[in-house]
């Protein structure tokens, strides 16, 4: 099959639907409650979830220069590549076909098995006949939906415009009918004793904005399909600053309804908060309808890091010559097949191993987080590095308030680092030494990468 390029086919609407479709997956629905009970107050947990709107909006303003001034497949990569050279560039890649692609899209992939047996229960068999189950039910939904992407860009797109639609119509209905029933007589925050502290411990604080940004975490995604965007210089800026303001519009509305329906101590201790809260308007068939919408939520986030993911490898693969398999550019598909392929192939190999444990989900995010924070926050030190390398490129969008919005997306990225690298550390998480296991053959790879192409150098130049 001929090799082509990427084609710009995606819209703003598009644009837009691939980042709110990765950033609302199944996390809302888990870690509103916990955040809540960090927060002293009504007031200290909206506060949460607007700084980590905020936070979002800080990196998406960074991503947006990086974007529009290198509208090139492979977003992260084309600008660590550039700002610190290829070997930190193929680290990039590597980490994010090894380890944060895979945990990202089988961290949700067990979420949706795990609502859709509640759907479809298909055993009510033994505990190890149930993991089975749940693996094939994961498993399949990474299946088919690598599938639908390598039949091509439309494909790929239409089903995440559905599946954003649809999760974005569920949440509003959870909010109306927040807002419109109350099981609880007060919807204000709890009276605190004389004693308490009306603001949150550090320690509290941290640990509520783990979950925040957790909640967030999709909204760069954008970057990795900026050469298939239609007029680049205008719809990264607008799918960027309207994915992130909607999202966090949406958040603070969801938490506001759950407050208003089962009040604060009631939300602090919900089990199933958007159960609870949708059962207030539609009774018994509210948990089989929230574990429908989760089920699409999860679904929605997939599709999207299927799609964005794949672009990663094709731009590596352009770059060095051992994975130039990696680089064609399906020209009758218009899409990347062979890099869907490898993506997906490790992808549902990690399922498996991960999915005989007892906590799938749990697992993976743990093998995925320090890495995926560490070369976000590389992400943002290229800012500054790129600035100084290519002063005379032209550039669209200029970081406002520069320096000071790169400088504190750094701090939150190196945050992230340093917390999840303590959870790994508290909790001895062997999935974590897997990751850095994993990352040191890549370092390994890379070396011999390097040492073959000081070769192919030489012979070039000797006479």
């Amino acid at each position: 099959m001929p090799s082509a390029a990427p084609r710009r086919e995606l819209t703003l609407f598009d644009s837009t639907c691939i980042i709110v479709g990765i950033i609302i997956a199944a996390g809302i629905y888990c870690s509103s409650p916990l955040v809540a009970g960090f927060a002293p107050s009504t007031a200290w947990l909206i506060g949460f979830w607007l700084l980590g709107g905020v936070f979002s909006l800080l990196g998406a303003l960074c991503y947006t220069e990086l974007a529009t001034t290198y509208p090139e497949a492979g977003g992260d990569y084309v600008y660590l590549t550039r700002a610190f050279g290829q070997s930190v560039g193929f680290l990039f890649a590597w980490c994010q076909l090894w380890i944060v692609r895979p945990g990202s899209i089988g961290a949700m992939a067990f979420v949706f098995a795990d609502y859709a047996n509640r759907i479809w229960p298909q055993t009510e068999a033994t505990s190890g006949v149930q993991v089975y189950v749940l693996l094939a039910y994961a498993a399949g939904s990474i299946v088919v939906l690598t599938a639908i992407n390598m039949l091509g860009v439309p494909e790929g797109k239409w089903t995440q415009n559905l599946l954003t639609t649809a999760k974005v119509l569920g949440l509003a209905a959870i909010v109306v009918v927040g807002f419109a029933f109350s099981s609880h007589p007060s919807h204000a925050s709890p009276a605190l004793p004389p004693s308490a502290p009306s603001y949150p411990s550090l320690a509290d604080f941290g640990m509520a904005m783990i979950f925040v940004l957790f909640t967030y975490g999709g909204w760069n995604e954008m970057a990795y399909v900026s050469a298939e965007v239609k007029e680049p210089r205008k719809n990264i800026l607008r799918a960027l600053l309207i994915g992130t303001v909607a999202v966090t519009a949406i958040y603070v509305l969801i938490n506001l309804a759950f407050v208003h329906a089962l009040g604060f101590d009631g939300f602090q201790n919900s089990g199933a908060v958007a159960a609870d809260v949708l059962s207030l308007g539609v009774g018994p068939l509210a948990g089989r309808a929230v574990s429908v919408l989760i089920c699409i939520s999860a679904l929605g986030a997939i599709n999207g890091q299927i799609f964005t993911g794949a672009r990663i490898y094709y731009a590596m693969g352009r770059d060095h010559r051992l994975y130039a398999w990696l680089g064609r550019w399906n020209a009758r598909r218009g899409t990347p097949i062979c890099s869907l392929l490898i993506q997906g192939a490790i992808t549902l190999a990690l399922v498996v191993w991960f999915g005989m444990s007892q906590n799938g989900f749990g697992s993976m995010v743990n093998f995925t987080v320090p890495g995926f924070w560490f070369f976000l926050m590389l992400v943002g030190l290229s800012v500054f590095v790129l600035r100084q390398r290519d002063p005379t490129i032209e550039r669209p969008f200029r970081v406002p308030g520069y320096p000071i919005t790169p400088i504190l997306f750094c701090l939150s990225s190196g945050f992230m680092v340093y917390s999840s690298v303590a959870y790994a550390i508290q909790n001895r998480s062997l999935e974590a030494i897997w990751a850095i296991a994993i990352l040191l053959v890549g370092v390994a790879v890379c070396f011999v990468n390097n040492l073959c192409r000081g070769k192919k150098i030489l012979r070039k130049s000797s006479p």
